[in-house]
């Protein structure tokens, strides 16, 4: 059959895939989560979700720095991949000799729409509808009080945000809340003044992919002696797989205890 990645590119497929490599973190936990455990024959260092994938699969580099001769050792049928956690010189690579589905995701909707397509091509269609009825469902009970004004920090030094025409912009908004940085575009580096100019209500220190810690609360209080700073899980605003089942009852305790 004939499928579609979120490329708009064909994928060929002679039949359901036996041997899969994810090369993204949030793939590889969907495929879990659907049950395909024993078709997945390596990921990378980054899939920490579930915990006992790294102990169980060949790990085939990083999300930007894999091993191809690896990969072809393991002969798979099928790769997953994503535009944006992996580089595209060496997608292209692995496109000559193997069928690679390539999602690309923005907002919320792109993610339920992967989702549903990586559900179809294993076979687990309805699985996957399940788990979209989920987060759905869960989204649907955030009730936004006040919208905050959010500043979502991924990186220290440089000091980096994320902005607009990201995943983790529309997670915000999902939350309930405004984007500190809205009228930037995508990660930008900015300067402890552009903090102090964007009157945040909230600064939010993301677990990944720079690894904030207590330690750096009181930095970025002083910055802004106003903020509320608060260390939140990253992967809840940037992992678009099946951890989004969780995601919207995270961001509603998160609201309410600040």
């Amino acid at each position: 059959m004939n499928y579609q990645d979120q490329l708009s590119r064909t994928i060929f497929l002679p039949s359901v895939p036996t041997r899969i490599i994810s090369l993204v973190p949030s793939h590889t936990e969907l495929l879990y989560d659907l049950g395909l455990d024993d078709q997945i024959v390596g990921i990378t260092r980054f899939c920490i979700f579930p915990e006992r994938a790294r102990k169980d699969k060949r790990i085939i580099g990083g999300t930007k720095k894999l091993k191809i001769d690896r990969i072809r050792d393991l002969k798979p049928d099928f790769i997953f991949a994503d535009k944006e956690e992996n580089t595209k010189e060496e997608i292209e690579i692995l496109a000559q000799e193997f069928p690679v589905w390539i999602s690309t995701i923005r907002v919320y909707e792109d993610a339920l729409e992967m989702i549903r397509r990586i559900g179809q091509i294993m076979n687990r269609q309805a699985l996957s509808e399940k788990m979209i009825l989920q987060i759905e469902l869960n989204f649907s009970n955030i009730k936004p009080v006040g919208a905050p004004k959010v500043a979502y920090f991924i990186w220290k030094d440089p000091l980096m945000v994320a902005a607009n025409d990201t995943f983790i912009h529309e997670m915000i908004l999902k939350a309930g809340c405004q984007n500190a940085f809205a009228n930037k575009s995508r990660y930008p580096v900015i300067s402890e003044l552009d903090i102090q100019n964007s009157v945040p209500d909230i600064i939010m220190l993301s677990s990944e992919p720079y690894p904030f810690q207590q330690k750096h609360l009181d930095y970025f209080q002083k910055i802004v002696p106003s903020a509320k700073v608060i260390l939140v899980d990253g992967t809840y605003f940037s992992w678009f797989g099946s951890r989004m089942q969780y995601a919207g009852l995270y961001f509603i305790e998160l609201m309410l205890n600040n």
